[in-house]
């Protein structure tokens, strides 16, 4: 089981729109580099590849060099916090059509 203090590295990893962009992205295209991330999401290169690193801090990714690539992987308890945020998104979804 957990701490809290481990539980809060979590979901601090997660405290940012871009960190959860990303997150969610990687979890649709495993196996994605910084360069294709910060295309599909049309963000700035330096604050995408900050949050990058936040997130392998934070557990929630993994990454994996490859040449002069370096390419994203989601860590166990990044996968966990994926399917929490998805959960979360259709909570909202379903209230909205209540």
């Amino acid at each position: 089981m957990k701490t809290p203090k481990q539980l809060e590295r979590h979901f601090k990893g997660i405290a940012n729109h871009w960190r959860i962009a990303i997150l969610l992205l990687v979890a649709g295209k495993e196996g994605i580099s910084v360069d294709q991330i910060n295309q599909e999401l049309r963000g700035n290169f330096k604050t995408i590849s900050q949050h990058t690193r936040y997130l392998v801090q934070a557990g929630l990714l993994r990454k994996q060099y490859q040449g002069r690539q370096v390419i994203h992987f989601l860590s166990p308890y990044g996968k966990t916090i994926v399917n929490f945020i998805k959960s979360f998104q259709s909570i909202e979804s379903s209230k909205k059509s209540i």
